[in-house]
This record gives structure tokens, C-alpha cells and sequence, in this order.
């Protein structure tokens, strides 16, 4: 039964490689084609061309952020350990419980009387709160409870700047109409020694005065793909700063001026360990609990930094974050509140690193490759770095805070480097005479084989170190002369590499010319040497080789049935060698009529 498989399926085989073939040449021998004009000059070009796009992003979409955005996400979902809260930032929920219970009681549900927003401040105060976040709007005063619109009034009055309103920032179309300054906004601070630009700001304030004394702005703005990562701890107008409820509550907890501060903050977002919470049910009930068990205790409160809003559904202004879609917006505040007062912020590198390091790398990859192709061990040190990045990214976003986003950058030039690569295999490909990048050999028409044999020999008194340095370097020329073009054929991968046979051999490299009489191939072949000779000698004054090139000779005629293998063995075991010098390669040209070369 496997005889009768066999043959079909090599048949198979023989027939599909045929036809891939044919499918491989019709595009690779005209890259080859382009390739032979462009030669080297292509890594240059290459590197111009991604300096431009690099350019042209940075000033436009800044791609490579929106991509370090997607990979922020993904660790910090996946990092196996999450920081733990400091307990210094407690949200204070008015969830579905805390309005249902309420309602049950015949209090009415949602809205909740002005008083009732007075008690939940009172009874805060009486726990001993540092200071107070109310992230519910209190826009207009109550014609149902005059009393209650007082009572916030005064405590907002004598709470000296302990108790936080919510105010809104409304689009910047209204700020013509508006009747506040910039500078006369709650809070505000100059952005510089002696401020002049003093626009109009359009603000929705709470209805006492007392009350918009003590507000900030609650809006947050979203990144370009609609996740929250990055708040904005205030918002430039002209020359002033217009601080948000995080700001002022962390300058009126730590005390820190207005300077202090960077213009956004990045929390530590975490999807297990979330900030300590309570419903406001609890707080306002004495004795048992209105929506958590008898047995739970109320998260500690005196002296902690407290952010008070909705999160039932339907009221909540939802957020998605990195790691929940929907985040009620006082968490969000309250993420933020925390990264300001307890300095668990997220730190990132600035933007414009990675562009320089993308730049940079680029530059690098460009020089390697016009130098000549690298080695096929660097492909592991990209997929290398990319991993030592990764386990970087997880270790500072879990242990330091700190993420260090330059994936994009290393992406886009593991682009480069593959674009590099692929060109360099077409060169190799044409030197090494593959038939997918170059006409196939005609032993009908190409009658006459040339055979050299480059053999590298180390000047004497060279340490080990040097003589491996010496050889690099050589085959690093020999392969850049012939990628850029010759009617030599190299050959290559007689034996495996990192052998000890392929280390004793590596400074042996065999080429190949052929033609239809002796007189053709001994003209190409003394012609490219010539070439290879001049171009040695040229780069030996920016890096000297220490060492000789000694060649070994031979042509036969392949048709009249002299196996090509007899004349590479009869060049290989060769004692006869010489130096590569002008003079020893005019012996190498056929004899004119006379006998003289």
C-alpha cells in the first residue's frame, strides 16, 4: 500500500515544484533585475523613505501610539499581580441599592432631595474625611427644598475648600458668550510669569456661590480609539490652567501647587483589586447596614479622600477604561484622585521616544545591510528583544509602574529589517546562482567552466580573537562584492555552519564562471577578480584585512564529459596558490596569438 501511495504522490511532488517554480520566477527574476541597478543604494532609500513616514506620522495619525495603546491594554489586563489601593481614595457609590432603599421607605427614588446630599456630606464630615470629591451636578437651585439648597451652601462655606463640587466644561463654541474669564474660573492658575491670553471660558457651575468656589471640572476626554488611559489633570485655556476635581482634591490633601503637576495622568488601572467602596445607603442609615451584611465593616474613612457619585445603571456616565468597558465616572475620578494623591500614576516615556528610537534603529538596520547581509542569527536577536520588552513591560507595569512603550517602534523596524532581508536574499539568490533569480546554466551553450578558489591566510602574531574578527570581515566583503553584481557564481552550504568542518573551512570560498569557449570563461573570471582586487584594496584603508588573499586556479570543458565535481576537486586540493594581485590575475587571461597573456 505504501508503494502504491509513493509514486502518485511523488509524481505529485515533482509536478507541484515544477509548477511553483515558474510561479517563483515570474516575480523574483525581475526584482533580481531591479536589484542588479539599484545594488546597495537600496538600504539608503529604504531608510529615507521610513524617516519620512516616521516624520509624517509624529505630525499627523501617530500610528505607533494608537499601537502602544492596543499592547498598554493587553498587559495591564494580563499582568499577574495587580498593586494594591493605598485605602487613602474611597468612592462613595449612590448605586441602584442605596436608590431602591430609599424608595422602598416611601422617600422618594431618583432625584434625591438637596437635603439628602447634605446629610451624606454631614455624615462624611463627622467620619473625619480629609477632603471631599461631588461628582453629582447641582446645577440650579431646588423649588422643592429651598432648605437643602442652604444647607450644602453652608457646609461648602465652612468646609475651607474641604468639600468639591462638580462643574462641567462645556464645548469651546460657547465660550464667546461666556461671562467668565479663564482667570475667573474656580481655581484657576497662571501658566506663566505674567499672563496676557485671557479667553472667555464657557462652565456649567453649581448654583451657590460658595458651592462654584469650590467646584473643578469633572470632563474627561477619551484617546483617539475611544478608551480612557490618560486623564487630563487640568485644561489650558489662554495662558491659565483650569484645574479637575482630581487636582484641586490632591492640592488640598498633599498641598502641592499648581506647577507640581503634569497636564495628564495615566492610573494605575486595575480590574481585581479595585478602590475601597461604599454605598450610600450605609452611610446615611445609622446602625445596620441598607445594602451590605451586618458582618461587613465600613471601609476606614477618617482621613481619607472621598469621591462621591452615581453608579446606578441607566444614571451612571459610564467610561470604558483598559480594563472594564464600562467604569461608572466617579471610579474613574476616583483612579485618578488616587494616582495624584498616593503617586501611583502610570509612567510612560515620552511620546516622541519612540520615533527617535524607531529613527535610530532604522539607521542601524540601513548601515548593517549596505555593509554587507548580516548573519541569520540577528532574526533571533529581533524575536529576542521583542520578548526581553515584553517580560520589561510586565515586571515595570506590575512592580515600578513604569511601561515602557516602544513595542510600535521595535515593530515597525523588525518592518525595515524584513524589507532589508528580502532584498538580501534576492542579492544572495542571484550570487549564488539560483535559477529563480538568474538564467539557468546551459551545459549545451556554456561549454567551459572557470573554477576559483579564495583562500583567506591571517597575518602571523594574530590573537585568536583577531583572526575571527579578520575572517568576518573578509567574507563580509567578498559577499557585498558579489551581491552588488558579477558573472561569478558563489558556492555555498557545502557543509552545515557552527561546525567545526565549517569553521576549518570558512575562509575557503569557491567561485564559478562559465562561457562558451575557455578564452570567454577566463575573461570573466580574470575580469571579476580584477574587480574584487581593486575593491579590497580600496576598503583596506578605512579597515585593514591583516591578511593575504591567495588564490587557486583551474577551467575545464564541461561537454566533452569531464564531471563538473572533478574540476572543483582538482581546485580545492590545489597546492599551487598565489597572492590575489593585479600581476597573478593577468596569468588567469587567455593567451593571445602569440602565447602572451
Amino acid at each position: 500500500m505504501l508503494s502504491w501511495l509513493d509514486a502518485p504522490l511523488a509524481a505529485l511532488g515533482a509536478g507541484f515544484l515544477r509548477a511553483w517554480s515558474k510561479v517563483e520566477r515570474s516575480y523574483r527574476r525581475p526584482f533580481s533585475r531591479v536589484a542588479l541597478r539599484l545594488k546597495f543604494a537600496y538600504y539608503p532609500l529604504l531608510a529615507l523613505l521610513a524617516f519620512g513616514w516616521l516624520t509624517w506620522d509624529w505630525t499627523h495619525e501617530r500610528t505607533l501610539n494608537a499601537a502602544e495603546n492596543t499592547i498598554f491594554d493587553q498587559i495591564v489586563k494580563w499582568r499577574p499581580v495587580e498593586p494594591l489601593p493605598s485605602g487613602r481614595v474611597v468612592v462613595v457609590e449612590i448605586d441602584e441599592c442605596s436608590i431602591e432603599y430609599f424608595r422602598a421607605r416611601g422617600e422618594g427614588g431618583w432625584p434625591w432631595s438637596r437635603q439628602r446630599h447634605a446629610d451624606l456630606l454631614e455624615r462624611l464630615d463627622r467620619e473625619g474625611v480629609r477632603a471631599v470629591g461631588y461628582d453629582v451636578l447641582l446645577l440650579d437651585p431646588s423649588r422643592s427644598d429651598p432648605a437643602g439648597d442652604q444647607a450644602l451652601e453652608a457646609m461648602a462655606l465652612g468646609s475651607d475648600g474641604r468639600f468639591l463640587f462638580a462643574a462641567t466644561r462645556l464645548h469651546r463654541g460657547y465660550d464667546a458668550g461666556a461671562p467668565h474669564t479663564a482667570s475667573q474660573a474656580p481655581g484657576a492658575f497662571a501658566r506663566v510669569d505674567r499672563p496676557v491670553d485671557d479667553p472667555r471660558v464657557a462652565l456649567l457651575l453649581p448654583y451657590g456661590v460658595a458651592m462654584a468656589a469650590a467646584s473643578a471640572i469633572v470632563n474627561v476626554a477619551r484617546n483617539e480609539d475611544g478608551v480612557l488611559r490618560d486623564l487630563s489633570v487640568y485644561e489650558v485655556t489662554g495662558d491659565f490652567g483650569l484645574p479637575s476635581l482630581p487636582m484641586r482634591l490632591a492640592m488640598t490633601t498633599n498641598g502641592q501647587p499648581p506647577d507640581a503637576f503634569a497636564p495628564s495622568v495615566r492610573p494605575n488601572w486595575r480590574a481585581r483589586t479595585r478602590l475601597p467602596r461604599v454605598s450610600a445607603a450605609d452611610l446615611l442609615v445609622d446602625g445596620a447596614g441598607a445594602c451590605r451584611r451586618a458582618e461587613d465593616a465600613l471601609p476606614a474613612l477618617k482621613d481619607a479622600v472621598v469621591l462621591v457619585g452615581y453608579t446606578a445603571a441607566g444614571l451612571n456616565d459610564a467610561k470604558p477604561t483598559p480594563v472594564e468597558p464600562v467604569m461608572p465616572g466617579v471610579e474613574v475620578l476616583g483612579e485618578a484622585t488616587e494616582a495624584l494623591i498616593a503617586g501611583s500614576a502610570i509612567r510612560v516615556p515620552p511620546a516622541w521616544l519612540k520615533y527617535v528610537i524607531a529613527a535610530l534603529l532604522v539607521a542601524l538596520t540601513a548601515v548593517v545591510f549596505f555593509r554587507g547581509e548580516p548573519h541569520n542569527d540577528i532574526d533571533s536577536i529581533f524575536v529576542a528583544t521583542n520578548l526581553l520588552l515584553l517580560g520589561a513591560a510586565f515586571v515595570g507595569l506590575t512592580f515600578f509602574a513604569w511601561f515602557l512603550d516602544v513595542f510600535a517602534a521595535v515593530g515597525f523596524v523588525s518592518l525595515v529589517f524584513g524589507l532589508c532581508r528580502i532584498y538580501a536574499r534576492i542579492q544572495r539568490g542571484r550570487a549564488v546562482g539560483n535559477g529563480d533569480y538568474r538564467a539557468d546554466f546551459d551545459p549545451a551553450k556554456d561549454r567551459w567552466l572557470a573554477v576559483a578558489r579564495l583562500h583567506f591566510v591571517p597575518d602571523a602574531g594574530l590573537g585568536a580573537r583577531a583572526v575571527v574578527r579578520r575572517r568576518r570581515e573578509y567574507r563580509r566583503r567578498l559577499r557585498r562584492f558579489l551581491y552588488a553584481g558579477t558573472d561569478a557564481v558563489m558556492l555555498e552550504g557545502v557543509v552545515e555552519e557552527k561546525t567545526w568542518l565549517h569553521d576549518a573551512l570558512s575562509d575557503l570560498v569557491v567561485l564559478m564562471w562559465h562561457g562558451e569557449s575557455e578564452a570567454d570563461a577566463r575573461t570573466a573570471a580574470a575580469h571579476d577578480l580584477a574587480r574584487l582586487e581593486r575593491n579590497l584594496a580600496g576598503q583596506d584603508a578605512r579597515l585593514p584585512d591583516d591578511g593575504t588573499v591567495r588564490l587557486a586556479f583551474g577551467a575545464g570543458e564541461t561537454a566533452g564529459g569531464w564531471p563538473l565535481h572533478v574540476l572543483i576537486g582538482q581546485v580545492l586540493a590545489s597546492s599551487n596558490e598565489w597572492p590575489l594581485a593585479r600581476h597573478s590575475i593577468d596569468l588567469l587571461r587567455p593567451a593571445g596569438p602569440t602565447g602572451e597573456r
